[in-house]
């Protein structure tokens, strides 16, 4: 897609990026790379962006491609596509710090997921969070996609799954197909290479979910080898539990995480 023919981005979609204050981490400079989910933006991880920029770390949220835009527009992009643009961002992050965290929502935390796989050195993946990630579903229609694809363009939007009343995450009202199968045919390769993550993990999961079934939590938890593993349970929260009831809790976890697991 040319420049001149791109949609318009969303306000609220902007990349959101800090710089390290090592002053406030112990005098190491950490960065942390956080990862929206599917038809989502960096609008649903900027409350969490902020809470750990203003404790000294260096926080990149990129804009994963086709999000932010319109549904029709994320249906030219693919799996690859953003996994490029998080493997981008993790570069600018490990090229201005000592130490790297990697933190994802939904499809954002298998993309990190397949990056801690990808990248097992313990500075450039000193550790893992994931909010409520999806690598396998029990929908019957998932089957169809090859198909159905090619028939309609989208489903309707799996958006604002959020508890907290008058809350948005400004994602988009349909499900673009072609995208999200694209998305779910990378979720068995990344099952297989799970043993490959070797990062300590902080595995965070709302008590009621209806995006994400409970079938991606025991894959993930049972196949990383990670020898740290940590389960977060939010009992207040949806699925965009990033901007919800549990949020302080979030934070208050994954910053005690992140300051552990970069430690001296």
């Amino acid at each position: 897609m040319t420049p001149q023919s791109a949609p318009p981005v969303h306000p609220l979609a902007s990349p959101f990026t800090t710089e390290a204050q090592p002053a406030s981490t112990g005098g190491r400079r950490v960065g942390v790379l956080l990862s929206h989910g599917f038809t989502g933006q960096p609008a649903s991880m900027r409350p969490w962006a902020e809470a750990l920029a203003a404790m000294g770390y260096a926080v990149e949220v990129p804009r994963l491609p086709g999000h932010g835009t319109t549904w029709q527009d994320l249906n030219t992009y693919r799996w690859d596509d953003w996994y490029a643009e998080l493997r981008a961002a993790h570069r600018r992050l490990v090229d201005r710090c000592d130490v790297v965290v990697l933190a994802g929502l939904s499809m954002g935390g298998a993309l990190v997921l397949r990056l801690a796989a990808d990248k097992p050195s313990a500075t450039e993946v000193a550790g893992v969070v994931v909010v409520n990630p999806a690598v396998a579903s029990k929908r019957l229609d998932v089957k169809l996609l090859p198909v159905l694809k090619h028939v309609v363009p989208s489903f309707p939007g799996i958006a604002d799954d959020i508890k907290k009343p008058g809350v948005s995450e400004h994602g988009y009202t349909r499900t673009p197909l072609k995208a999200v199968h694209s998305m779910m045919q990378a979720w068995p390769g990344l099952v297989r290479d799970l043993p490959q993550v070797t990062a300590p993990l902080l595995y965070a999961r709302s008590s009621v979910d209806h995006v994400v079934d409970e079938s991606s939590e025991p894959l993930i938890t049972s196949k990383v080898s990670s020898r740290d593993v940590t389960v977060l349970r939010l009992p207040e929260s949806y699925h965009v539990a990033t901007l919800d009831h549990d949020l302080p809790l979030l934070i208050e976890e994954s910053a005690a995480f992140i300051a552990r697991v970069t430690s001296d």
